[in-house]
């Protein structure tokens, strides 16, 4: 822990977020830049371990660097209404319920040409025939 704060390992200690991910965060704007020694080491604060916790949460949920922005900026606005929040989270979850359908999808019609697949010393297969047609 440094005087005013703490390094950018402690910080990545701290939230999780390796320190790669920290400097790019902060070049999209995804975090603000961090304040800086005398030296030129960048220092973080405890809010701003907060703020990476929270962009990691939400990465582990799915949610893209768009929302998450979206997102950060709601959570740190008290005035916020939270039907906006909710509108974010349903949106999501609408495009996870689209992925999962289509996965489930692609592992039914795999199932298939499997099961058709006779897997023996035999050259004819069907999977190989789906995947040229």
């Amino acid at each position: 822990m440094m005087k005013d704060g703490m390094t950018i390992g402690d910080a990545a200690k701290a939230s999780g977020v390796n320190a790669k991910l920290i400097r790019y965060y902060e070049s999209i704007g995804l975090i603000p830049e961090a304040g800086r020694t005398a030296s030129g080491y960048r220092v973080y604060s405890d809010r701003d371990v907060n703020v990476l916790r929270f962009v990691k949460r939400g990465r582990t949920l799915g949610f893209g660097i768009e929302r998450i922005q979206k997102l950060v900026g709601l959570w740190q606005d008290r005035s916020r209404c939270s039907s906006e929040v909710k509108r974010i989270a349903l949106q999501h979850i609408d495009e996870l319920e689209a992925k999962i359908a289509e996965l489930q999808a692609m592992r039914d019609t795999l199932h298939e040409l499997a099961d058709a697949c006779h897997g023996d010393e035999r050259p004819d297969c069907p999977i190989l025939k789906d995947l040229a047609s």
